[in-house]
């Protein structure tokens, strides 16, 4: 059994533009945007997309001892104490693995909410939520001034949000935002209930809770109209407005609220630096750490992870097994391992996403 299981891409159909530099990372000739933006990394969430009920997306694939294609899910399935391990004395389920994707805009997204894990629970019938971070890749050199929208800063009333959905006055919705400007490096944290909508050129690493329910209070992007079972999770308009967390959040509090600033965790005398980008202070959902390599780093780890390379390359070292990392690698590091060595020459950088406390 390897240790680390590495993913290939993974692209899945959204109801928006983009992906060009994901093809790039795929080798793809001639890299172009399209209807599959997103690449989600050791994904076991299938994709919810209206029409398309017949295509399974969103799963991830990876080769078994037979080098057949089997869906990630069932190998973790198959030994659930070894790959997700335990939080204390309970053992974790697959409801705590988070979803991280990788997303590329060529368009603002669609003005959208999503549940709370403590809405979808109790509205819902599911396990989790869909609070969810983002990690800043990288911008177009195209988009001069890149931005996100996040929580209503000018917030209007349930009665005017309705109206405005219903007849779907997205000039009036988009001045209750102010755009919050990103560049590469930048993290932000956006709770369950927050509004938002992400600006057009952006490239970042996304995670989440393990869900894929959002209300899509914009209609129409591009060109494609959102079906109408696909735009409150399947329910009516007052159940969507409940999502909502009208509190305001004005431009002096944004980065406060949103903005994620990175906190370093242990640094060694060679240069290699761990941070914690967004821990249990900040959420219960899920942990994100970075680690700088410059030389060999050791590593001691109890819970499982997702490792994503954003700069340089290397190696991954558990004993007598060396995997190979390349910028733009992804990969899953069971719980069973307690102890591994990343060692690069190339200033490699590896952001790591953990389950959360709960």
């Amino acid at each position: 059994m390897s240790k680390i299981i590495k993913f290939t891409a993974n692209r899945v159909w959204r109801t928006y533009q983009g992906g060009k530099l994901l093809d790039a990372i795929e080798g793809k000739e001639p890299p172009q945007d399209s209807s599959f933006p997103e690449d989600w990394i050791g994904s076991t969430v299938e994709a919810r997309n209206v029409g398309r009920e017949h295509i399974t997306e969103g799963l991830a694939l990876v080769p078994n001892e037979n080098g057949e294609q089997v869906p990630f899910r069932d190998v973790l399935l198959d030994d659930q104490p070894y790959y997700l391990g335990s939080n204390g004395d309970v053992e974790r389920t697959m409801d705590d693995i988070p979803l991280v994707k990788y997303l590329d805009s060529s368009t603002r997204l669609h003005f959208q909410a999503h549940p709370t894990r403590e809405f979808a629970q109790e509205r819902l019938g599911m396990p989790r939520g869909k609070t969810e971070a983002y990690v800043i890749l990288s911008t177009r050199d195209s988009v001069q001034d890149p931005y996100i929208y996040a929580g209503f800063q000018r917030p209007p009333s349930r009665e005017q949000l309705k109206e405005w959905i219903e007849t779907q006055n997205i000039d009036a919705i988009e001045s209750c935002f102010d755009r919050i400007p990103v560049k590469p490096g930048d993290v932000f944290l956006i709770p369950g209930g927050r509004p938002h909508a992400l600006g057009e050129g952006i490239l970042m690493l996304e995670i989440m809770e393990p869900s894929d329910l959002a209300v899509r209070f914009e209609f129409e992007r591009c060109g494609y109209v959102i079906p109408e079972q696909a735009r409150f999770m399947g329910r009516d308009i007052e159940t969507a407005l409940d999502v909502f967390n009208f509190e305001p959040i004005p431009p002096e509090k944004v980065d406060e609220e949103f903005r994620c600033p990175p906190r370093i965790m242990s640094s060694d005398a060679q240069g290699n630096t761990l941070e914690e980008l967004i821990g249990a202070d900040k959420t219960a959902c899920f942990t994100i750490r970075r680690a700088s390599v410059k030389g060999t780093f050791t590593r001691n780890e109890s819970a499982f992870f997702y490792g994503v390379v954003t700069q340089g390359s290397g190696t991954l070292r558990i004993g007598d097994e060396v995997t190979e990392l390349e910028c733009w690698d992804r990969f899953f590091c069971p719980a069973g391992i307690s102890e591994f060595h990343y060692e690069s020459d190339a200033n490699m950088s590896i952001l790591e996403c953990y389950p959360g406390n709960t």
